[in-house]
């Protein structure tokens, strides 16, 4: 079934019910009511801070995308590139671009111009959608572009070298395209994070997203009364297959555009949340406020709150620890998951298995897993190799990119670059990305698991560990530690705490500094290596 025929079940069963809220909550940080209250009494729409649609309206906004573009002359198979922030709007142009029949095209926002550019050349794109944080950049490459024959403007004051995408829609038809729409047509194709190295793009099909949204539905089970609270960017596979829970389900959700700890609770407490996805610095971020009193929990709903899950990192068993130290009541889950397998959900933990903390999982709903080596062998349980993935939400290839396509797709198996390791009971726990791993004196050294160590700190907020460059040891282990506000730490005393690793595993230098992470929470470990690599090794290394 295409996933767009879910929307339509929803307009038709639900119609009246609302289906997505956007809150800006610096528009109304300092209001004394709640903020549907602020909302209703905003004489301006555009300062409201709180914004609702229906599901019928939602299938209605899709339909009137939809009939746009074709009567553009955009047509099925074509692509329609997407540069939004999170927004009400994100959602129905998203599906209103599949019920054309075109493929949509999600960008990170964070891309500069050249990024854009590059994206939108790699995935040969016949139109773009953008919104007002991005006149800038779309101006500078806007003459770079020619194949993007249509581009539209989501805000108000359109740029003159867009057309104002409020403006068009509204006239259009509110009913369904008649464009005939298959399992097994082009849906999708999304960038990888980059974080590697340059974005590939991402192809899926139809039947790939579909099958996100069971495998979600599966995994957390949603329920047409669950209320989910959506914070990170749309773009990313993991934030909408998340909300393909919602989707399925029929049941709402919170397009939240900030991260403080006091808004995400707020949110919670007045729209009702049970379902939150974080990431782990924002969830650490609401712990720690809590530990220093800035958050009082008492001021705040959170009864009905049942479930909180992380992906796109690896997750510190001790920050689980403190969460459920917090909130008892919470049931806790990990799923994980690349864009290559349309997102989270291909290995996943459960909320039966909080024992296993620190584990990712066994094989997600529909999914085969394996570990192989370098020879494509599977290993014995215990023994450290690439984590390997099967399963109806594969992709389909790297848009024009046969190579690299060759190199990690083998017989259906999705080769996912992760180092990882079964345990006896079989649960995957994921050691480091291969490309991550450090060589040091020929031994092998995993950066996830220093991190982990040292996350143990009382004193440090985030850490990276990465490969620096060593005449004698070839590489040695730098410590990037950024401490939490309110703490001073010496480079001695991280020496000193880290006694109890092996030998082998200390890091030869520390570095305080912030931690750079993309949107979805992943360390930006190349920026790291671009910025230190770079330096003189003259200074002071530690002896172990």
């Amino acid at each position: 079934m295409p996933i767009t025929e879910l929307l339509e079940r929803n307009a038709e069963l639900y119609s009246d019910e609302i289906s997505l809220v956007e809150i800006n909550p610096k528009v109304m940080e300092h209001s004394k009511v709640t903020w549907k209250e602020y909302a209703l009494i905003e004489a301006n729409p555009m300062e409201a801070g709180r914004t609702e649609i229906t599901w019928e309206e939602f299938d209605k906004k899709a339909n009137r995308f939809a009939n746009l573009l074709l009567s553009r002359g955009i047509k099925k198979g074509d692509k329609v590139a997407i540069l939004l922030m999170n927004c009400l709007e994100w959602l129905p142009v998203y599906f209103g671009t599949l019920k054309a029949g075109v493929i949509a095209v999600p960008l990170n926002y964070r891309y500069t111009a050249e990024e854009i550019k590059y994206c939108l050349e790699l995935a040969e794109a016949n139109a773009l959608v953008f919104g007002p944080e991005f006149i800038g950049r779309i101006e500078e490459i806007c003459d770079k572009i020619p194949d993007v024959k249509q581009t539209f403007y989501v805000g108000q004051t359109c740029p003159t070298f867009a057309e104002s995408y409020d403006s068009l829609v509204k006239f259009m038809s509110s009913k369904k395209p008649d464009v005939s729409i298959t399992d097994e047509d082009y849906a999708a194709i999304y960038f990888s994070s980059g974080t590697t190295g340059f974005p590939k793009a991402i192809l899926h099909a139809h039947k790939s997203l579909t099958h996100s949204a069971k495998v979600e539905q599966k995994h957390h089970g949603q329920t047409h009364e669950d209320v989910f609270l959506c914070i990170p960017p749309l773009y990313h596979t993991g934030a909408k297959m998340h909300w393909f829970g919602s989707l399925i389900s029929g049941s709402r959700a919170v397009l939240l555009k900030g991260i403080k700890p006091e808004w995400i609770l707020r949110a919670v407490s007045e729209e009702e949340c049970t379902i939150v996805w974080l990431l782990v610095p924002w969830a650490q971020d609401i712990l720690d406020a809590v530990e220093r009193g800035e958050v009082k929990l008492e001021k705040y709903k959170l009864s009905q709150w049942r479930l909180m899950h992380i992906g796109a990192q690896p997750v510190p068993p001790s920050l689980i620890k403190r969460w459920k130290d917090c909130f008892p009541e919470h049931d806790y889950d990990t799923n994980y998951g690349l864009s290559e397998s349309i997102g989270p959900g291909c290995v996943h933990l459960g909320v039966e298995n909080i024992h296993k903390v620190g584990a990712i999982g066994k094989a997600g709903y529909g999914w085969e897993v394996k570990i192989i080596d370098k020879d494509g062998k599977a290993v014995s349980r215990g023994e450290v190799g690439e984590l390997c993935v099967k399963g109806p939400g594969v992709m389909l290839r790297y848009y024009n990119d046969k190579k690299a396509t060759d190199e990690v797709l083998k017989n259906g198996w999705l080769l996912t670059g992760d180092v990882a390791k079964e345990d006896e009971d079989g649960f995957i726990y994921l050691v480091d990305r291969a490309k991550d791993v450090i060589i040091s004196g020929g031994e092998n050294i995993y950066p996830v698991q220093i991190e982990d160590f040292l996350r143990k700190h009382e004193s440090i907020k985030d850490v990276a560990v990465i490969g620096l460059p060593d005449v004698r040891l070839g590489e040695i282990a730098a410590a990037v530690i950024e401490l939490k506000a309110e703490c001073k730490c010496a480079e001695d005393e991280i020496n000193e705490f880290c006694h109890d690793l092996p030998r082998y595993k200390r890091p030869h230098k520390i570095i305080f500094a912030q931690v750079p992470r993309n949107p979805t929470g992943k360390i930006e470990k190349p920026k790291l290596r671009e910025l230190y690599c770079g330096e003189s090794l003259v200074a002071k290394q530690i002896e172990n």
